[in-house]
């Protein structure tokens, strides 16, 4: 069994920075507070680990009740955002997905930053969801490595005979190649992100493209067997 484990952002899509939007306008609606926000990367991190970054930024106290409600905004902007962003499915996508319902030795997943219910309301607005069977998801870990981590025990409980050389991630950002070597996988990594070709080269990914367009070219390098 193969299994490809992908990104959301920058990879499979490009929300337009609807998810940001989302955020920053959740913090307004519910607490009052807005502005420029300096010093925060989104690229590559999870939403808990940069939520928490906007609540220390902006001041806010990190409990229960305050969290349930900023994320209850959060979903409730998001759908409004990505409608009007200017988001696209990125090059390549859509026919690498068709070409890998077309096979039954593939498990094709998600390893993404973004909270599940997030994920979903993307995924929803751009029609992939039903390309992926299972995913990790962003919502109770700070460090990528260790939503890699569930990713791979939901793997191993759903194909209990994977080797580790048919997993890979693909991802836009330097963190996907970190969290695939943190489980041993393998790592595609492109450049349809805010990483350039030379900026993820330097991550030594095991196979790097400017994007993921004419899959018939490289998806046969990440399969065991031909398409």
């Amino acid at each position: 069994m193969n299994v490809l484990l992908f990104d959301i952002d920058g990879t499979l899509l490009s929300s337009g920075g609807a998810g940001q939007a989302a955020m920053e306008a959740a913090f307004q609606r519910e607490f009052g507070k807005s502005g420029p926000v300096h010093g925060i990367s989104y690229a590559g991190r999870t939403d808990y680990s940069i939520s928490r970054d906007l609540f220390s930024f902006y001041g806010l106290p990190w409990d229960d009740a305050t969290w349930q409600q900023f994320q209850a905004a959060y979903f409730e902007l998001l759908p409004e955002q990505l409608s009007q962003q200017e988001g696209l499915v990125l090059p390549g996508v859509l026919h690498a997905l068709e070409l890998l319902s077309q096979r039954d030795d593939v498990a094709v997943g998600l390893l993404t930053g973004n909270f599940a219910r997030g994920a979903a309301l993307k995924l929803k607005h751009f029609a992939l969801a039903h390309h992926f069977a299972f995913g990790a998801y962003g919502d109770l870990h700070a460090s990528r490595d260790d939503v890699a981590r569930v990713a791979l025990a939901e793997v191993h409980s759903r194909h209990s005979d994977v080797d580790l050389e048919r997993v890979w991630v693909i991802g836009d950002t330097p963190a996907d190649v970190q969290c695939a070597r943190a489980i041993g996988a393998k790592a595609l990594a492109v450049a349809t992100g805010m990483y350039g070709i030379e900026a993820l080269a330097v991550c030594r990914p095991d196979l790097l493209r400017a994007n993921l367009d004419s899959p018939d070219e490289w998806l046969p390098q990440i399969l065991s067997q031909g398409c």
